[in-house]
């Protein structure tokens, strides 16, 4: 006669919504590729200036990979990913003083994206780089290294893009000791391990500010971002007569 004992039991599944995540989208694979794209093209600009390019053909290359992704970049702070939008992360100077306040007072807020600070550095950064890449395109030197718009540019337009463009330089680097100096900072002694994050593009879930997960932003959107930005660099240096390619 056949067995009636009912089926072992046994615990019920768990939907995997039903499972808090441990980790949420910081930032999408477009913001990261060009955060580090540039921070790599910044670093084989300095190399290529002092190491190996005497006649500064590499440089120059350098110089317009990074304008193409400063435009990508800006494009992207409109059309992009949550966090990567200027709206999402550029905020007043109550919201930096608070921001400081709270950190002076051990209660730090916590922001998926850029904090106040940090947005406002991003932005300093993406300006003065656009400086020194912008002058670049005017600059010569005495070692007849002439740049893309020098064929077209006045003498005294040249001597005074040469000038900003050495002038740039060391606040450059300021900038870029002080972001570094924070991430660091943030990453061993804060709660966010913002370049690990960076990296993989995730934070450990928790009570943000700004709205988490973030929303990321098409990779179709992107393409098109970047293809606008390469005939625009390119293109601008064209139409206004220069040479686009060194």
């Amino acid at each position: 006669m056949p067995s009636t004992s009912p089926a072992p039991s046994r615990a019920p599944d768990v939907l995997a919504k039903d499972v808090p995540a441990k980790d949420v989208l910081a930032w999408d694979l477009p913001t990261r590729l060009a955060k580090w794209t540039l921070a790599a093209l910044v670093g084989l600009a300095f190399a290529s200036r002092y190491y190996g390019d005497a006649g500064l053909v590499w440089h120059q290359w350098n110089g317009l990979a990074i304008l193409v992704v400063l435009v990508f970049r800006l494009l992207w702070g409109f059309v992009g990913g949550s966090t990567a939008r200027f709206a999402g992360f550029l905020r007043g100077p109550g919201a930096v003083l608070a921001y400081a306040r709270d950190m002076r007072r051990g209660r730090p807020q916590h922001f998926l994206g850029h904090s106040p600070p940090g947005g406002w550095m991003v932005m300093a950064l993406l300006v003065v780089v656009g400086a020194q890449s912008l002058t670049g395109l005017f600059t010569s030197d005495d070692i007849a290294v002439y740049a893309p718009m020098t064929a077209v540019a006045s003498d005294e337009t040249i001597r005074s893009a040469s000038a900003w463009h050495q002038w740039l330089y060391p606040w450059l680097l300021a900038l870029l000791a002080l972001h570094v100096t924070a991430n660091l900072a943030h990453s061993l002694f804060g709660r966010d391990n913002l370049i690990g994050a960076m990296i993989g593009g995730r934070k450990p879930a928790g009570d943000f500010v700004d709205r988490a997960p973030a929303t990321p932003g098409a990779v179709g959107r992107a393409l098109a971002c970047l293809a606008v930005a390469i005939a625009a660099v390119f293109g601008a240096i064209a139409l206004a007569g220069g040479d686009p390619f060194p």
